[in-house]
C-alpha cells in the first residue's frame, strides 16, 4: 500500500512534513527526489524511509529535543535521517564530515548527542572518541554494508514500521542546529526553528531561482553546511524538484560529471570551485550542459570568475552572501539586476543595515558593518550566552562582515570585520586586493590579511596560488604588486607575496586567513 502523508492537529507545525509528506498530498509522490550514487528515490520512497527512521529512533528510546548528531556524506540516507529525527520531534545536528578527531570530541562533548548517526567511510575518524562519550551517547548508527558491531542504518529502516505519527511540534519550537563553518576560529552551535527550512526557500529559491518541479538541482556545497542544506534539500523539497547528492569530494572532474550525467539546471558553488573549474581541463563544453542559472555563497564572488563563467557557459552566477545564523541568502544578485563585483541587494522578506562603531546608519559607499533582519535568524548559539548576546541584537544580527551600499543600492562586501586593514589611515578590503590579483593570468587563488613588516604598521600581505605550470620565478612577486596598483589606490597593493602550494580552507571552501595571519 503507498505511503500516505501525515497530518497534524490545528496550531501545530512539523518541517519534515511541509518537505516531505506535502508532496504526497499535492500528488508528487512519484516524482524523484534524490539521486545519489546508489540510484533514484522517489518523494514516497523517501518518505516511507523517514518514517522508519523516525520510529526507528523511538524505539531505541529516543524522545523528543535530545540531540542526533550526524557525520554523514551526502547520499539519501542524509535527508532520510535528518527529517526522520525531525519527524520524531528528535534535533538532527549534521557537522562537517572533514573534521579531526579532536573537534569530534569537541562537537559530542559540546551537543551532548543521545545518537550518532556516521557514514561507514568516516567511521574510522570517529570511532576513538565514541568511547569517551559514552556518558550521554547511548547509540551509533552506521550508514553502509558493514556497522561493524554497531548498529547498521538499514537495518534498523527495514524493521520499523513504513508509517509515523509525526510528533505534534510547532513553527517555534527547536528544529536543528548547524555549526559554524569555523572559518574564524571554534565551531559556534546555532540553533534553528522548525519554521526557518521553509522560510528560506519562500524567500529565495522560490522568488530569486525561479525553482519549480522540473528542476534538477546539484549543489557541490555539502549538506552539513547551511548553504548546501538549502539548495541540496528545503529548495528542491520545497517544489517536488529533483537533488542530485555525491558522497565524494567536490573536485572539478567529479563536479562536471554530475552537471552533464544528470543534466542539472540549477548549479550552487562556492567562488574557490568556481575559480578551479574554470581552469580545469575538465570544464565542460557549453552544448555539453542544461544549466540555467548558479549561485555563490560562502565567501564573494570575484567579479572576473562571474564574467569568465558567463562567457564559459552562457548561464549567470548569482552572487549572494548568507551565514549558518541566517540560514541561508539574504543578499542577492538576481536575473534581472546582477552586477558582478557585488552581492546584489537584500532578498525580501530581510532588512540589512551597515552601521558604524555606534550602531547608527553610515552613508552612501562608506565601509560599515553589516547587520540583518529576518524570520530565519537562529535563536542563539548553544551554550554560548556571551558570544550570543553580542551577536544578537533584538531582531537585528552582527554578521561580522563589512560592507557599502552604492548610490543605486547594490551591496558590496568588503572583507570580514576582524580581517579588514587601516593602511596610512584608511581602510582596505583584503577581498578587493583579492580580486586585483585574481585579474593576473598566472593566479589560481589569492589570500589578503594584514603583516606587522618590524615597525608596528599594519601592511597588507598576499598569499598567493599560482595556476598549474607557473613556476613561481623571482621577478613574480613585483610583477603582481605592479598588477594591483594599476587597478587600486596605491597604498593597497600588498607589501609582501608568499606563494603557497594551497591555502588553508575548511570544507565548505572558505579561507581560514585566521591561520595564515597567525
Amino acid at each position: 500500500m503507498p505511503v500516505q502523508p501525515s497530518t497534524l492537529p490545528d496550531g501545530c507545525y512539523n518541517a519534515a512534513l511541509d518537505l516531505l509528506d506535502r508532496n504526497l498530498a499535492e500528488g508528487r509522490g512519484e516524482r524523484i527526489a534524490v539521486i545519489d550514487d546508489a540510484g533514484a528515490y522517489s518523494y514516497a520512497a523517501l518518505t516511507e524511509r523517514a518514517n522508519r527512521f523516525a520510529n526507528a529512533l523511538e524505539g531505541l528510546g529516543m524522545h523528543r529535543e535530545q540531540r542526533l548528531l550526524m557525520v554523514m556524506q551526502d547520499t539519501v540516507d542524509f535527508p532520510t535521517v535528518f527529517l526522520g529525527a525531525i519527524k520524531a520531534g528528535i534535533v538532527p545536528v549534521p557537522v562537517n564530515t572533514a573534521l579531526t578527531v579532536r573537534d569530534f570530541d569537541g562537537l559530542l562533548g559540546d551537543s551532548a548527542a543521545r545518537v550518532v548517526v556516521v557514514s561507514e567511510p568516516l567511521l574510522a575518524t570517529l570511532a576513538p572518541v565514541l568511547e569517551k562519550h559514552r556518558g550521554t551517547l547511548a547509540h551509533v548508527i552506521v550508514a553502509g554494508s558493514d556497522a561493524h558491531g554497531l548498529h547498521r542504518l538499514n537495518d534498523l529502516l527495514e524493521r520499523a514500521a513504513p508509517t509515523h505519527a509525526v510528533a505534534p511540534t510547532v513553527a517555534d519550537d527547536i528544529c536543528f542546529w548547524l555549526y559554524s563553518s569555523g572559518s574564524t576560529g571554534t565551531p559556534k552551535g546555532a540553533v534553528h526553528l522548525h519554521s526557518h527550512l521553509m522560510q528560506t526557500a519562500r524567500l529565495y529559491a522560490q522568488p530569486i531561482l525561479g525553482i519549480t518541479e522540473s528542476d534538477v538541482v546539484f549543489s557541490a556545497a555539502k549538506l552539513f553546511f547551511a548553504y548546501g542544506l538549502g539548495n541540496a534539500m528545503t529548495f528542491p523539497f520545497s517544489v517536488g524538484a529533483t537533488a542530485v547528492l555525491m558522497a565524494e569530494r567536490p573536485t572539478p572532474a567529479a563536479v562536471a560529471r554530475r552537471l552533464v550525467e544528470r543534466q542539472a539546471t540549477i548549479f550552487y558553488g562556492v567562488p574557490t570551485l568556481y575559480g578551479a573549474m574554470l581552469a580545469s581541463s575538465e570544464m565542460p563544453p557549453r552544448d555539453k550542459l542544461a544549466l540555467r542559472i548558479a549561485t555563490s555563497a560562502g565567501e564573494a564572488l570575484p567579479a572576473d570568475f562571474g564574467e569568465r563563467w558567463k562567457r564559459a557557459t552562457g548561464c549567470d552566477i548569482l552572487d549572494g552572501i548568507g551565514s549558518t545564523e541566517m540560514l541561508h541568502i539574504f543578499i542577492s544578485n538576481r536575473p534581472d539586476a546582477l552586477r558582478y563585483g557585488t552581492s546584489g541587494q537584500p532578498v525580501p522578506g530581510y532588512e540589512a543595515r551597515v552601521v558604524g562603531d555606534n550602531d547608527e546608519p553610515v552613508g552612501v559607499d562608506a565601509i560599515g558593518d553589516l547587520q540583518v533582519s529576518g524570520p530565519t535568524a537562529c535563536i542563539m548559539y548553544w551554550r554560548k550566552r556571551e558570544q550570543s548576546r553580542q551577536t544578537f541584537l533584538g531582531p537585528w544580527l552582527r554578521t561580522g562582515d563589512k560592507y557599502r551600499v552604492s548610490e543605486d543600492g547594490y551591496w558590496t562586501y568588503c572583507g570580514r570585520s576582524d580581517d579588514m586593514l587601516k593602511v596610512s589611515g584608511q581602510y582596505v578590503s583584503p577581498f578587493e586586493v583579492e580580486g586585483a590579483l585574481l585579474t593576473h593570468e598566472s593566479v589560481l587563488e589569492a589570500a589578503v590579511v594584514g603583516h606587522d613588516g618590524g615597525d608596528g604598521l599594519i601592511k597588507p600581505k598576499a598569499f598567493v596560488v599560482l595556476k598549474d605550470g607557473t613556476p613561481a620565478r623571482p621577478d613574480l612577486s613585483d610583477t603582481l604588486k605592479a598588477h594591483v596598483k594599476a587597478q587600486l589606490a596605491p597604498f593597497k597593493y600588498p607589501r609582501w607575496i608568499e606563494f603557497l602550494p594551497e591555502l588553508p580552507k575548511t570544507a565548505t571552501g572558505k579561507i581560514q586567513r585566521f591561520k595564515l595571519r597567525q
